[in-house]
């Protein structure tokens, strides 16, 4: 196993602690500008992009900042106590498109790639389409031999994609063989720049939640790419690189659960010292407490987990499992913290007025994307009793 050491952990903490202030002095009030206008101001994604934040896990001698998980997860929890657009925007960049770059890129695509990664340029990541999620077997999006060149020519559609119409190069997964094959070798993955001829890009897609967040459709129509677009420049790794991704990416997912659930509860807190009945705050009211108490009880487990399995990703285990646990335990929570800031707040909570209504259609999708929960449950009980029958303990 490989320790990963990350950034120094004196300069990570102050780099930390103004992330923090930054948030709340800096981001928070600007959520309901973006939220009306249903984007980041850009002078936020400037600033943003001055401070490295699209570059946080790519290496410092690629001009990234070169956090470790830990440290990676930790920004992205503190990041997502605003609200979730701002942590949308550069999470794929750091997450799974660096994730399978990292693990499945030739040292020249890494080159290309990482220094326009961290100075800014924004990734998405092509997996999803209208009759394929966790199915690969369904994967319609082809990608075959140019007959030219020693290029492809990719064909097919992607859907729900995160950052789609802001992004300059996305993550594709095609099919590169005919029919289904063992641990989905017929799955390879292409870097495609999104200006690339026969590249478009759908109209945003309308959400519950997540103003200023976008997601659309991918269409490729003929879309040329030379042979070093392939990911390793090899065929049928594209859907392993994607999944071992997907760690990367629930562990995102779960820290921002945490850190969300915990600016939910916070405003839940203040509400309720602040709102009054029968004479008094109704903070003073036992089962006003029991839903705070069970609320902050589940943040802490969810912070536990957190702590747990970024170590262990740091230290090279196989984290899988764990990840997946993570990311269900960690989204199902906020999504009863969010339910209970509603009831909290009473009637003001169902106003748009307040924030708690937002808090609630905001968190719903953490149980869905980077794998539902019911599909992260099949997971984790699939590896549990491939281990069992192996006689591995975890």
């Amino acid at each position: 196993m490989t320790m990963n050491p990350g950034m120094d952990p004196d300069t990570f903490e102050q780099f930390h602690d103004q992330l923090e202030r930054y948030v709340r002095e800096r981001l928070i009030p600007a959520e309901r500008e973006m939220i009306e206008n249903d984007r980041i101001p850009e002078d936020i994604l400037t600033e943003m992009k001055d401070m490295g934040l699209f570059g946080l896990s790519i290496p410092e001698d690629h001009g990234g900042a070169g956090l470790n998980t830990t440290q990676y997860a930790r920004t992205v929890k503190a990041m997502s106590y605003a609200a979730p657009a701002y942590r949308s925007i550069f999470s794929i960049n750091i997450g799974m498109f660096n994730s399978a770059l990292k693990n499945g890129g030739t040292p020249a695509q890494q080159a290309e790639w990482w220094p326009q990664l961290a100075e800014g340029k924004i990734a998405c990541f092509g997996l999803t389409e209208p009759g394929s999620g966790s199915d690969s077997a369904a994967m319609q999006t082809t990608a075959r031999p140019d007959p030219d060149g020693n290029g492809w020519i990719i064909n097919g559609s992607k859907r729900y994609i995160t950052n789609a119409p802001h992004a300059d190069v996305a993550l594709i997964m095609a099919r590169t063989e005919k029919d289904a094959m063992p641990k989905n070798a017929h799955v390879s993955a292409f870097i495609v720049p999104m200006d690339t001829p026969g590249m478009s890009v759908g109209s945003p897609d309308k959400k519950m939640g997540q103003a200023g967040s976008h997601i659309a459709d991918i269409m490729l129509d003929d879309v040329h790419v030379p042979g070093d677009a392939l990911l390793g420049e090899e065929t049928g790794q594209g859907f392993r690189f994607a999944m071992m991704s997907l760690d990367n990416g629930r562990i995102s997912v779960g820290a921002a659960s945490t850190g969300y659930a915990r600016r939910a509860l916070d405003s839940a807190l203040k509400y309720a010292t602040e709102r009054k009945a029968f004479g008094e705050p109704i903070a003073n009211f036992q089962l006003i407490q029991q839903m705070l108490a069970e609320s902050e009880t589940e943040i802490y487990a969810a912070e536990c987990m957190m702590t747990d399995v970024t170590a262990r990703a740091d230290r090279g285990e196989n984290v899988i499992r764990k990840a997946a646990a993570f990311k269900v335990f960690a989204s199902e929570m906020c999504g009863r913290v969010v339910d209970r800031v509603v009831q909290i707040y009473g009637g003001a909570g169902y106003l748009a007025e307040y924030d708690a209504e937002r808090f609630f259609r905001d968190a719903r999708i953490y149980r869905i994307y980077e794998g539902t929960t019911q599909i992260l449950q099949l997971q984790i009980a699939k590896h549990m009793l491939r281990d069992f029958a192996a006689g591995i303990e975890r």
